[in-house]
């Protein structure tokens, strides 16, 4: 069987190619980066953190709203963490503490400062965003 060397080709263009046996000519731009489905998918996974339900209920039952500049504070301070290869964090930032599996980029649970006493277990490391 004949491969094709070119970027995508309609299932009719690729019949009408091989039974004409004629190469295709190719398309490529010169310094086009090619990237990859799984590049782009896990950019995306690890830019964005979720939140638990436990964690969206702390956020609710105590009125904590974050802003969309909280949030991109708060995925630094996760993607600062999984550099370091902490695997459940405490990332501090503004009067909010929240308690990342990093892994998994989740928030577990969310806290003012203030309210836990200042005492963090079952944590192998801090961000302070």
């Amino acid at each position: 069987m004949r491969s094709f060397d070119v970027d995508f080709l309609s299932m009719g263009q690729a019949a009408n190619l091989y039974f004409q046996n004629v190469k295709p000519e190719k398309t490529t731009e010169p310094n086009k980066e090619v990237v990859s489905f799984q590049d782009v998918l896990n950019a995306k996974v690890e830019q964005e953190v979720k939140f638990s339900k436990h964690a969206n209920q702390r956020l609710e039952n105590r009125n904590i709203e974050l802003s969309e500049d909280q949030l991109e504070r708060l995925n630094q301070g996760v993607g600062q963490a999984r550099t370091k290869q902490i695997q459940e964090s405490l990332v501090m930032m503004d009067n909010l503490a929240f308690i990342v599996n990093v892994k998994n980029n989740t928030v577990v649970t969310a806290m003012e400062q203030g309210e836990s006493g200042q005492v963090f277990t079952n944590i192998d490391g801090a961000v302070i965003v």
